[in-house]
């Protein structure tokens, strides 16, 4: 059976497109360069938007992506399911292009944060988190300037009683994000958002732990099911 292939997008000002590729790589799929210019998606299983700050992150974090030509069809394909994970500035792009709610403003206390960051798990049924389990513990880092999640109190509500709500910040809230939220995800679970870096934890010589591979061993999971 040939490998999964999950794409992962490179925008101008993409830092972590290589470091995802790494661990889709490292989880047993095989990753495939998605280049922002193109309209082709290439045929892959699943999409991974990576960390850095695109296009400079002018206007907003992610509001200039959101335009990019490959943007137009990776919206077509995760309404009709295509699973989803973006991760950080990837995040903040999923919001800007209205693929999840909320939106990503600069951290209370207008400083960039850069640590090792505890997590809970809130959500183990979403094909990007179903080899955690639910209420599960992990450090991953975190590093972000406009990490702070926010959502009118309608939506908040709403994401809060349907268990839209991925993971959560642990001992401290890094970034001001309501309800201490650190990732979230669309009605139909396919796409999910997070703000830490489950990339930069998928290997004990270089992350706080490996707590974060098991995005990636998640998905694969889901594809060789599927």
């Amino acid at each position: 059976m040939d490998a999964a292939r999950v794409g992962v997008i490179t925008f101008p000002g993409s830092l972590d497109d290589r470091d995802a590729a790494r661990a889709v790589r490292l989880a047993g799929a095989e990753p495939v360069a998605l280049w922002h210019a193109d309209n082709d998606l290439q045929g892959v299983d699943a999409v991974v938007l990576p960390g850095g700050f695109s296009y400079g992150d002018y206007l907003r974090a992610g509001a200039i992506a959101r335009f990019a030509p490959l943007m137009g069809e990776l919206v077509a394909a995760a309404d009709a399911g295509l699973p989803v994970l973006g991760i950080c500035n990837g995040f903040q792009v999923l919001c800007e292009s209205h693929l999840l709610p909320g939106a990503l403003l600069p951290n209370a206390g207008l400083h960039f944060v850069c640590r090792d960051q505890r997590l809970r798990i809130d959500d183990a049924e979403t094909p990007w988190t179903s080899d955690y389990s639910e209420g599960q513990e992990i450090v991953v880092p975190i590093k972000n300037r406009d990490g702070r999640f926010v959502a009118d109190a309608a939506t908040l509500n709403e994401l809060e009683e349907s268990g839209r709500i991925v993971a959560r910040y642990l001992d401290l809230n890094p970034n001001g994000s309501v309800n201490d939220i650190a990732g979230i995800r669309n009605e139909a679970g396919n796409v999910v958002g997070l703000m830490p870096h489950p990339e930069h934890a998928v290997e004990s010589l270089t992350g706080p732990s490996t707590d974060g591979l098991g995005f990636f061993t998640s998905i694969v999971k889901r594809l060789v099911a599927a």
